[in-house]
C-alpha cells in the first residue's frame, strides 16, 4: 500500500530518495552528489549551528552506516568526512547546516538500527526508511530523536519486537507508519499522546490485543490503518471522535462484538473496511450518516439481521461487500442510485425478494456475486445490459423466467453463473456475442430446446455446464473445435 505523506514534506525529496539506488546505478557519484544536497527552512533553526554539532551528526550517521552490511556501505559511499550536507545521499538539511530530512526509501539497506544514535540528530523532522530490508528491535532511545520530527516511516522491512511506548514522546508527529513488519504485542495508550497525528499505518503486523480507547484521542487522523493483524476485542466508541477520518481500515483481526453506533458519526469517511473478522450484530441505523462513503466492506463476519433502510443514503458507493454473513431481508432498493457501483458480492446470506430496480440499470457494475442467497423475481426483468460487467454469479436462488438475450450484450463478461434456479425457456443464441465469455453456468435449470451452435462462436471458452436441464437435438459440432474448451458438462441434460 502507497503511503500518503502530508503536503509538508518535500516532493523533491521523496523523488531523491525513491530513485536513489537507480540512479547509484546509472552514473558516478561525482556527478551527481550534488542532486542530493536538499535544504530546508520548514520549522528549521536559522542561526547556524556550530562545528561540534555539525560533526556530532555526521558522526552519528558514518556511526551507524558502518554498522551495515558491506553492500549498504557501498550505496552510501558519498557519506564520508564530517559534513553530512555536504553530497550526502538522502540526507537534505536546514539553512543552519543541521539535518533536516534522511531519506533512504527503498535503497536496499540492511541491517539493524541500534548503533544509530537519535539523540545526535536534534533538528530531523524526517525519518523515511521504508521498503528497505531493515531488521531488529526499533531501540528504545528512539524517544530521543528530535522532538521537531513530524515523519517517521519505516514500513515495509523486518523490523521485530514490540512497539516501544518511547514513540509516544515524538508528540509532533504528523505520519507513523509501522507497517508490514513482523511486530509484535498491543497498541499501548502512549498511542494517544501523538495528537498531531494525520496518518497512521500499523497494518501487516502481529499486533494483538484490543485497539485501546485512546485512540479516540487523535483528532486530526485521516487514515487509521490496523488491518492483518491479529487484534481482538470490540472496535472502541470512542472511535466516534475522529471526525476528520476518511479512511478507516480494520478488516482482517479478530476484532468481536457490535460494530458501535458511533461509527456514524464519521462523515468525512470514504473507505470503511470490517471484513474478514468476528462482528456480531445488525449494521446501526447511523451508517446512513455517512454519505460519503465510496468502499464498504462488511463481508466475513457473523453479523445479522436486516440491513436499516438508511443504507440508502449512502448513494456513491463504489464498491459494497456484504457476502458471508447472516443478513435478512431485501436489498436496498438505492442501492445503485448514484449509478457509481462497481464491485457488489453479497453472497452467502439469506437476503430475500426482488433484485432492486436500481440495480438492473446501474451500467457501472464490474463484478456482482448474489449467489447462495434466497433471491426471486423474473430473471429476463431483473436485469439489464451492463457494458463493464466482467463477472455476475446468480447462482442457487430462487430466480425464474426466461435466459434473456442482453447478456450477449455484456461484451465485456467472462463469467456467467445461473445455475440452480428456476429458469426455463431455451438457451438464447445471442449468448455468442458475448464473445469474451471462460465459463458459462447454466446447470440445474428447467431449460429446453437444443444447444445453439452460436456458443461455438465463445473462442475463449473455458467450461461449459449445462447438467441437469430438458435440453434435446445433438451437441453443435462448432463445440468441438473450441481450442480453449476444457469442460464440457451435459450429463442429465440432453433428451433425444
Amino acid at each position: 500500500m502507497a503511503h500518503e505523506y502530508p503536503s509538508s514534506y518535500s516532493l523533491l525529496s521523496r523523488l531523491v530518495i525513491t530513485f536513489c539506488f537507480f540512479i547509484f546505478l546509472l552514473f558516478p557519484l561525482s556527478s551527481i552528489s550534488s542532486f542530493y544536497v536538499i535544504f530546508t527552512s520548514a520549522s528549521a533553526p536559522t542561526i547556524a549551528i556550530s562545528k561540534v554539532e555539525q560533526h556530532q551528526e555526521a558522526l552519528a550517521l558514518l556511526a551507524w552506516k558502518v554498522s551495515l552490511d558491506n553492500q549498504t556501505q557501498v550505496l552510501l559511499s558519498s557519506w564520508f568526512g564530517r559534513n553530512s550536507c555536504h553530497h550526502w545521499i538522502g540526507v537534505a538539511c536546514h539553512r543552519s547546516g543541521s539535518v533536516s530530512d534522511l531519506n533512504l526509501q527503498s535503497c536496499g539497506l540492511r541491517g539493524t538500527l541500534q548503533d544509530l544514535n537519535f539523540s545526535s540528530l536534534p533538528n530531523l523532522l524526517t525519518l523515511n526508511l521504508s521498503n528497505n530490508s531493515l531488521h531488529g528491535t526499533i531501540p528504545t532511545n528512539i524517544g530521543n530523536i528530535s522532538k521537531l520530527i513530524t515523519i517517521l516511516d519505516f514500513g515495509s522491512n523486518h523490523f521485530t519486537g514490540v512497539i516501544p511506548e518511547q514513540l509516544g514522546f515524538l508528540t509532533s508527529l504528523s505520519f507513523l507508519s509501522l507497517a508490514s513488519n513482523n511486530f509484535r504485542g498491543s497498541i499501548l495508550p502512549f498511542i494517544g499522546n501523538l495528537k498531531n497525528l494525520t496518518i497512521l499505518h500499523l497494518y501487516e503486523n502481529k499486533l494483538s490485543g484490543s485497539i485501546p480507547q485512546e485512540i479516540g484521542l487523535l483528532r486530526s487522523l485521516n487514515h487509521l490503518e490496523l488491518s492483518n493483524n491479529n487484534l481482538i476485542g470490540p472496535i472502541p466508541p470512542s472511535i466516534g471522535n475522529l471526525r476528520n477520518l476518511t479512511r478507516l481500515y480494520l478488516y482482517t483481526n479478530k476484532l468481536s462484538g457490535f460494530i458501535p453506533q458511533e461509527i456514524g458519526l464519521l462523515r468525512s469517511l470514504n473507505h470503511l473496511k470490517l471484513s474478514f473478522n468476528n462482528l456480531n450484530g445488525s449494521i446501526p441505523a447511523s451508517i446512513g450518516n455517512l454519505s460519503s462513503l465510496t468502499k464498504l466492506g462488511l463481508g466475513h463476519n457473523k453479523l445479522s439481521g436486516a440491513l436499516p433502510p438508511e443504507m440508502n443514503n449512502i448513494t456513491h458507493l463504489k464498491t459494497l461487500q456484504l457476502y458471508k454473513n447472516n443478513f435478512i431481508g431485501q436489498l436496498p432498493d438505492e442501492i445503485c442510485l448514484g449509478r457509481a457501483l462497481v464491485n457488489f458480492t453479497a453472497h452467502g446470506n439469506q437476503f430475500t425478494g426482488p433484485i432492486p430496480k436500481s440495480l438492473k440499470i446501474c451500467t457501472s457494475l464490474f463484478r456482482v456475486r448474489l449467489e447462495r442467497n434466497q433471491l426471486t423475481g423474473d430473471i429476463a426483468e431483473s436485469f439489464g445490459v451492463y457494458p463493464n460487467l466482467n463477472y455476475i454469479d446468480l447462482s442457487s436462488n430462487n430466480f425464474y423466467g426466461e435466459l434473456s438475450e442482453n447478456w450477449g450484450q455484456c461484451h465485456k463478461l467472462t463469467h456467467l453463473n445461473i445455475s440452480n434456479n428456476h429458469i426455463s425457456s431455451a438457451i438464447p443464441p445471442q449468448l455468442g456475442r458475448a464473445t469474451q465469455l471462460q465459463r458459462l453456468d447454466l446447470s440445474s435449470n428447467r431449460l429446453s430446446g437444443k444447444i445453439p451452435k452460436e456458443l461455438g462462436m465463445l473462442p475463449l471458452l473455458f467450461e461449459l455446464l449445462l447438467t441437469n436441464n430438458n435440453l434435446s437435438g445433438s451437441i453443435p459440432l462448432k463445440l468441438g473445435k473450441l481450442a480453449n474448451l476444457h469442460t464440457l458438462d451435459l450429463w442429465e441434460s440432453i433428451c433425444g
